[in-house]
């Protein structure tokens, strides 16, 4: 399942989340003109991180911006643009920004956790993004969101609910990150499924943490 588009617009306009995206395109640019030096200084390398060491942990929020190559960007942006707007109008802008900051952060150490060794850097919004999916799955779980869905071969656009397309997305995170743990290998990179479990689970806390400090209203549920 892939989301083209949601159903409700956002209360407020999200220059937040606007400001995310440009700033994660700029950071694209420059790194794509100077690629490995650039991912080296900014990326998260796990073997490098010394937690008495704060120097080393700025590449937990650096990293966040880095990608790994345009269908690596342009999907997690494409999420963001998505789901991130109708967070932001809900949480306001800066809760919207320190859950999307926290919720990457938490996500890459989630991934750290399972191979700090590697030598590999670790990069990308994923779970800066899982974060904002996390938030809209607790908020807004009866929007409908507009999906391609492939079926025996064949396209078509269906609409599902946020609570069944985004929990099927995280089941798959899980599950994925399950089957990687027996194979994997600190000189392997791959996808760091449980940078996206670990921040979709921060955005679920964060969101409700803030949804009740801002009094947001929850489909279905009054916060107090």
């Amino acid at each position: 399942m892939f989301p083209i588009s949601d159903s409700v617009s956002s209360k407020k306009f999200p220059f937040v989340n606007l400001g995310l995206i440009l700033l994660t395109c700029y950071v694209f640019y420059l790194q794509l003109n100077n690629p490995e030096a650039f991912t080296y200084s900014y990326a998260l390398v796990p073997s490098s991180v010394r937690f008495t060491d704060y120097t080393t942990l700025i590449q937990f929020v650096t990293s966040i911006f880095l990608h790994g190559g345009w269908l690596h960007i342009i999907s997690n942006m494409w999420f963001l643009w998505i789901f991130g707007d109708n967070v932001e109008g809900s949480l306001g802008h800066f809760w919207y920004l320190i859950l999307y900051l926290a919720s990457g952060v938490i996500g890459g150490l989630a991934q750290y956790l399972f191979m700090p060794d590697s030598n590999i850097p670790m990069l990308g919004a994923s779970g800066a993004v899982a974060g904002a999916l996390g938030a809209y799955f607790l908020l807004f779980p009866h929007h409908k969101i507009k999906t391609l869905l492939p079926i025996l071969g064949f396209i078509t656009f269906t609409n599902v609910s946020a609570y069944i397309m985004l929990g099927y997305w995280f089941v798959l995170q899980v599950f994925s990150g399950a089957m990687s743990i027996p194979g994997s290998r600190i000189d392997e990179g791959g996808v760091a499924f449980w940078a996206h479990v670990g921040g979709f689970v921060a955005g679920l806390i964060i969101g409700k943490i803030f949804a009740r400090s801002e009094k947001v209203v929850l489909e279905g549920e009054v916060i107090g």
